[in-house]
C-alpha cells in the first residue's frame, strides 16, 4: 500500500465539478472518425483546456482526418512520460440527436463515445491539471498526445505514437477501465484481410451456365476460415462483413468478405495469416478470381517487465486510496500496442470505469472519474520520484 500525499487527493477533488462539466461538454461535440469537422472540434476544445494547465501544444494538420495534437509541459529532470488518447468515436454524426448526454439516478453517464474514449480523456486533463497546481513534478517531460484516427485502426497517425513512443520511458493509454476496475498490461494480435471475387455475371433463369458466382466462390470460404478459430488459445478469425451481387435473379459477379483475426503473439499471427492466404485461394470455377489484402493491424503488446513493474507501482497507489485494480489481457485492440512494441513500458485502460462500450448502452461511472485521475497523477509521480529522487 503506497502513500498518497493528502493535498494531492483535494487538489483532484477539488476538480471533479469540473471534469463532470468537461466531460458533458467533451460528449456533446460530436467525433466521428470520418467528419473530420467534429475531430477538430474536439481537438480545438483540447487544445484549450491543455494551453489553461501549462502545457505547450502542436496542432499537426490532416487533410483526409481530423489534426493531431501533441502536448508538453517540461520541468527539466529525468524521465518522460507519454499519455495516449483518440479524439475519434465510432458513432456516426447526428447520433446524439437521439442520444443525448445524460445522467442516471445511479450515476450513470451515457452518450456516443462517452467511455470510449471521452472519459479517459477527462481523467489525463484532470491529472495534468492536478499535477500543474501540485507543482513537485521534475520530470523531463510530460506529453500528451491525442490522435484522430484509432477507431479506424490509426492507419494515419501510427508513425507519429512510433516516434512519440520511442523518446518515452513510460506510457499510460487512456482507454476506459475495465467494468471490474482493472487496467491492461497484455494485448493479443488483431489484424483483418478484405477478400474479394470477380466473376461473370448473367440471367440465373435464361443463361445459367454462362454465369460464374463470386458469391459461390467466397462462401465456401467461410466455414473453413472460422474453423481456424481456437478460442481457448485466444486464436479467433471472424467473417465480419459479407456482401455481393446486385438482385436476386442475377448470378453475381462480385463479392466481398471482411475478416477480423486475433493471435496471441507474432509468431501465431503469421501461422494463422499463412492459413488465411490458403483458404482464400482455393478455386473452384477457374473464371472466378479473388484477391486478397490485409495483415496486422495491431502488433502485440507483450506483458514485459517494465510495464508489470508499472503496474505493481500503480496497485500499491491504487490499494493505498482504496480502489481495486485487477491487471487485465484482452483480445481487443488499441494504440497502447503501438507503444508496447517499441518496448515501452506501457498500462492501458487507464481511464474511468466504462460498462459496453461501443454499444448504445456505453456508460461510465461518474463516481470512478475523481480515483482514476488520483491514481494516473499519483503513478506519474511515484515513476518520476523513482527517476529523480524525493
Amino acid at each position: 500500500m503506497a502513500h498518497v500525499d493528502p493535498l494531492l487527493a483535494d487538489i483532484v477533488r477539488s476538480l471533479e465539478g469540473r471534469q463532470r462539466d468537461l466531460l458533458r461538454g467533451l460528449v456533446e461535440i460530436e467525433s466521428w472518425s470520418s467528419d473530420k469537422s467534429g475531430v477538430d472540434r474536439a481537438g480545438a476544445f483540447f487544445q484549450r483546456e491543455l494551453e489553461r494547465v501549462g502545457m505547450q501544444v502542436e496542432r499537426y494538420p490532416q487533410a483526409a482526418f481530423g489534426d493531431q495534437l501533441v502536448a508538453r509541459r517540461k520541468h527539466g529532470g529525468k524521465g518522460r512520460v507519454l499519455l495516449l488518447g483518440h479524439l475519434d468515436t465510432v458513432w456516426p454524426t447526428g447520433t446524439l440527436r437521439d442520444w443525448p448526454y445524460t445522467v442516471s439516478a445511479d450515476g450513470l453517464a451515457r452518450g456516443p463515445g462517452v467511455g470510449d474514449m471521452k472519459g479517459g480523456l477527462i481523467v489525463a486533463l484532470g491529472a495534468l491539471e492536478a499535477l500543474q497546481a501540485y507543482g513537485a513534478c521534475r520530470l523531463e517531460t510530460i506529453s500528451f498526445l491525442l490522435v484522430p484516427d484509432e477507431e479506424l485502426g490509426t492507419p494515419y497517425s501510427r508513425p507519429l505514437i512510433e516516434g512519440e513512443a520511442r523518446r518515452a520511458d513510460w506510457a499510460f493509454v487512456m482507454e476506459p477501465g475495465r467494468e471490474n476496475g482493472g487496467v491492461v498490461t497484455s494485448r493479443s494480435v488483431v489484424g483483418k484481410f478484405v477478400i474479394r471475387a470477380n466473376g461473370v455475371s448473367a440471367h440465373c433463369g435464361v443463361d445459367y451456365a454462362r454465369g460464374a458466382s463470386a458469391v459461390r466462390a467466397l462462401a465456401a470460404k467461410v466455414a473453413p476460415l472460422e474453423a481456424l478459430t481456437k478460442n481457448e488459445q485466444g486464436i479467433i478469425v471472424n467473417v465480419g462483413v459479407f456482401k455481393g451481387g446486385e438482385a436476386r435473379q442475377v448470378i453475381p459477379a462480385s463479392a466481398e468478405m471482411q475478416v477480423d483475426f486475433r493471435a496471441p503473439d507474432r509468431e501465431e499471427a503469421e501461422r494463422l495469416m499463412r492459413r488465411i492466404g490458403e483458404i482464400a485461394a482455393v478455386a473452384d470455377d477457374p473464371r472466378v478470381t479473388v484477391d486478397v489484402e490485409g495483415g496486422m493491424t495491431r502488433p502485440a503488446f507483450p506483458r514485459s517487465a517494465g510495464t508489470v513493474h508499472m503496474y505493481e507501482t500503480a496497485a500499491a497507489i491504487a490499494a493505498g486510496i482504496g480502489i481495486p485494480l485487477p491487471e487485465e489481457h484482452t483480445r481487443g485492440g488499441s494504440d497502447g500496442s503501438l507503444v508496447a512494441a517499441q518496448g515501452v513500458a506501457t498500462l492501458d485502460g487507464m481511464g474511468p470505469v466504462s460498462l459496453d462500450d461501443c454499444s448504445r448502452n456505453e456508460r461510465v461511472v461518474l463516481s470512478t472519474i475523481v480515483p482514476r485521475t488520483l491514481l494516473l497523477a499519483a503513478t506519474i509521480l511515484a515513476l518520476d520520484e523513482e527517476r529523480n529522487g524525493r
